[in-house]
């Protein structure tokens, strides 16, 4: 046994030398290769976190460059590799800060991968290079990475959410995800899923502690009244208050330690070590803060004096002298001996009077307006207890008892409230509306279950003789007369014969649907005649929608007192379908400047600003004016989405989104309400609506969100919904010859020496291929004019799909052809005109400008 052992260990010796004289040979072979090694991991090291350097600050160039030059670089970059665009010869110049390498990977990053998230690239680029050229590391690596990442993603999948094709903002990556998710979940689902996912990482990531958080939000309440509990539970179990004190002293501190080993997490992930040159910064720093405590405690009011005599240039003993001037100058202007003057004139001249350029107009009397009707309801005994029978009888058909049964008369309908007997669900009621219906002999039957604010059920019965609601009796009423609304409307009686009035200030905007012929015009001419009747020309101004051209034509007449138009047009009454676009867009012009006056005066809302300007606290020289309420009544909705669509839809949506703060209010009507002209852009904006009748549930659905319109009888009988509540009117009843004589009672009296003039608005193409060079043609030119007149259209993406172009390059192309009178000039959505029918005719013109 020991001899085998004693070999074993031989030939393991001799094992082991073999090796090292393998070894030593490779080495005498290479003796350079320890000290290569040494030298190529800390050169590779510098110049892998060099190239990274270089890379962060270029890309953060180039990306900030394609925000503004993408549009002129996206024909040469779009479906190219990058040898192919290096190496290629391009007629026009690349945009781009950095040339073609950095058009290239701009849109690589940008466009097709994450968006304006792919700015994180250069972030981490950034803190790499740092780490491997300096042995810096600014943050912890790994956690940086990881939250980079995660960042880049989630902003990418946000930013799509709201582009509405591929473009810049979350990328083709944003844009997928998010045409996935509104597919499958719709665009609210979509919305709710990004939010989850933030959620989820930031508990991932980050760990938040929810209880700070309630505390910061505001509900101390809650934990005092927590602790006042646990006080009791103590007291009872004969524990002293000092000892609840101290319990809740400590608990407080175990409290407030706990986010402390998250900050110690967070910078356990640095592997550097601690040299003696950070220690030596840190007691300089400690120093100087110390320096710096004590400098503040020793004198607090010499801190200012080194300011102002590092701020001048002159010698010492001067600059203290100016200084002592300047902050007297100072000291008075801070004053504000402006806003006192501004008080003097105030008391001197009185406050100011927007209505002092027309003190003699007069409000149209009542007498303008025709009373229809006899004004009082006929109560018919014998025709209310047969329906209260019939009603009874229906219901216990099905087994239902009644408690009790009451009638409410309206004007057009009356309401039978019903109490249940115990233990009858609402359910089995509200189902037999057509029961109900069959057996009245009725033309509508609305069921309300329950009566919002009390515990009946209600049942609108349509009356055998309604009885027309005028205009004339609104007016006159005390509720109307009295009001103080900014913007008073009156619309008609309600079941109780209640005058029903708003403030379409507050609502703010409003739509209007319903069928054809049941009474959406004459409503619209109420909500008109209200405002004429109660406000000043001065203090709102109309900008009236008429795609029918004969509906609002009356209100010609008062175009110098109420109305309002673009500078430059004829008919005060808009009726086409480019001016109305361009009207719209100075319409955000002209909420974009008073938000700016708004700003600058300090106020929140129109009537503030109007009040300080009443009170001369605001200097006319400066830019500021009496600002009117504007109110925008566009009739016909759905006339404009079908001929200008989104051109419309935008600056619309952006009106009621932002307008209300500073007096700009919309009334849309349109008389076909499906999904594709009440959008939910739209609905969301318009929380006040008024049905009239409609015929499909589906259409009630659309307008108010609910059923109901579809059960109303027509001629003035509407719902209107707040957004909360739900009322059901006859409408007023005002006739054309009233509007007409109310309109020539204002038009005869004195006025504006004009209509209030909007902003002035150029629309694209507006001025058609002026600034198209003829000389200057692109190399395309002949094809595209083949490819349009071969197509019969005249459109920019037909050109882009055809010639695989970018967005600016076939722009450029249709102000050539258009200059060349080959298309038309600019109408809309609508596609434009061709002038020539056939390619024959289109080549002969082009050889005789020499052009083939």
């Amino acid at each position: 046994m020991a001899k085998g052992n004693v070999l074993k260990s031989r030939s393991t010796d001799t094992k082991e030398k073999k090796k090292k004289g393998n070894s030593s040979s490779s080495k005498g072979l290479n003796p350079f290769s320890k000290l290569s090694t040494k030298l190529d991991k800390k050169k590779s090291k510098r110049i892998t976190g060099g190239i990274l350097l270089l890379l962060s600050v270029y890309c953060f160039i180039a990306f900030l460059s394609y925000l503004l030059t993408w549009k002129l670089d996206q024909d040469q970059v779009m479906n190219k590799n990058l040898f192919t665009y290096m190496f290629e010869d391009l007629s026009e110049p690349t945009a781009n800060w950095l040339g073609r390498f950095g058009a290239w990977i701009s849109h690589l990053f940008i466009y097709k991968w994450f968006g304006l998230a792919s700015f994180g690239f250069c972030f981490m680029f950034f803190l790499y290079s740092m780490r491997l050229l300096f042995n810096v590391s600014l943050l912890p690596l790994k956690r940086s990475t990881i939250i980079t990442t995660v960042s880049m993603v989630w902003f990418a999948i946000f930013l799509g959410f709201f582009a509405n094709k591929v473009s810049y903002l979350g990328g083709a990556f944003g844009y997928f995800i998010n045409s996935w998710l509104d597919q499958n979940f719709g665009a609210f689902g979509a919305f709710l899923f990004i939010t989850l996912l933030l959620f989820i990482a930031v508990v991932v990531l980050f760990n938040p502690d929810f209880n700070k958080i309630m505390q910061m939000i505001g509900l101390d309440e809650i934990l005092k009244g927590r602790k006042d509990k646990e006080e009791k539970v103590q007291t009872a179990n004969n524990v002293t208050p000092t000892d609840i004190h101290a319990v809740n002293t400590i608990t407080d501190e175990e409290i407030e330690k706990e986010p402390e080993p998250q900050e110690v997490d967070f910078s356990e992930d640095e592997d550097e070590d601690v040299t003696e040159e950070d220690l030596n910064f840190t007691v300089k720093k400690q120093e100087e803060q110390e320096s710096e405590s004590t400098f503040e405690v020793d004198d607090s009011f010499e801190i200012e004096e080194p300011q102002e005599e590092s701020s001048t240039v002159s010698a010492a003993s001067d600059e203290n002298e100016e200084d002592d001037e300047f902050s007297v100058e100072v000291a008075e202007e801070e004053e504000e001996l402006s806003d006192k003057e501004l008080n003097d004139l105030a008391e001197k001249f009185g406050d100011y009077d927007p209505k002092l350029d027309l003190s003699n107009y007069q409000l149209p009397s009542i007498d303008l307006l025709n009373a229809y009707g006899t004004g009082k309801i006929s109560v018919d005994k014998e025709e209310l207890e047969a329906n209260k029978n019939k009603i009874v009888e229906t219901l216990s058909h099905y087994k239902i008892e009644i408690s009790k049964i009451k009638a409410t008369i309206g004007p057009t309908v009356t309401l039978y409230e019903i109490i249940p007997a115990p233990g009858v669900r609402i359910s089995k009621i509200k189902n037999l509306e057509d029961d109900i219906a069959l057996s009245l002999a009725a033309l509508g039957i609305r069921i309300i279950a329950p009566i919002p604010g009390k515990g009946t059920i209600g049942i609108e019965v349509p009356n055998s003789k309604p009885e027309m609601v005028s205009m004339r009796s609104l007016i006159a009423s005390e509720k109307f007369q009295n009001s103080d609304a900014e913007l008073p409307v009156v619309m008609g009686k309600t079941i109780t014969n209640e005058t029903y009035t708003f403030d379409l200030a507050k609502m703010p905007h409003l739509l209007v649907a319903g069928a054809t012929g049941q009474g959406k015009s004459v409503g619209l001419n109420a909500i008109l005649v209200s405002l004429l009747y109660k406000k000043h020309p001065a203090q709102v101004k109309f900008v009236l929608v008429d795609p029918k051209k004969v509906e609002l034509t009356l209100y010609n007449k008062i175009e110098r007192h109420f109305l309002a138009k673009l500078p430059g047009e004829e008919e005060p009454i808009i009726t086409d379908t480019s001016k109305v676009v361009n009207t719209l867009n100075s319409l955000c012009i002209e909420m974009d400047d008073r938000y700016e006056l708004l700003k600058d005066a300090q106020v929140r809302n129109i009537k503030e600003y109007n009040a300080k300007f009443i009170k001369r606290k605001l200097n006319p020289e400066k830019g500021h004016r009496y600002l009117p309420y504007i109110v925008v009544l566009i009739d016909e909705f759905a006339d404009l989405i079908m001929t200008a669509g989104k051109e419309v839809e935008h600056p619309i949506a952006r009106i009621a989104q932002l307008a209300r703060a500073i007096g700009i209010h919309l009334i849309v009507a349109t008389q076909r309400p499906s999904v594709n002209v009440i959008t939910g852009m739209i609905k969301a904006n318009f929380p006040a609506r008024i049905a009239f009748r409609v015929l499909s549930k589906i259409d009630s659905r659309t307008i108010l969100d609910g059923s109901g319109a579809d059960q109303l009888i027509g001629k003035g009988d509407m719902l209107i919904s707040t957004g909360s509540d739900t009322f059901r009117l006859q409408c007023g009843f005002v006739d054309t010859p009233e509007v007409e004589d109310i309109c020539d009672f204002i038009g005869n009296q004195r006025a504006y020496p004009e209509a209030l003039l909007l902003p002035e608005y150029e629309g694209e193409g507006s001025e058609g291929g002026s600034d198209a060079d003829l000389d200057d043609l692109d190399a395309n030119f002949v094809e595209a004019a083949r490819i349009v007149v071969i197509h019969q259209q005249g459109s920019a993406s037909l050109l882009q799909r055809k010639l695989k172009l970018g967005y600016n390059r076939a722009g450029r192309l249709v102000d050539q052809l258009e200059a060349h009178n080959i298309v038309g000039p600019f109408k809309g959505s609508k596609a434009r005109e061709v002038m020539y029918s056939d390619e024959a005719s289109l080549e002969e013109y082009l050889s005789t400008k020499g052009l083939l």
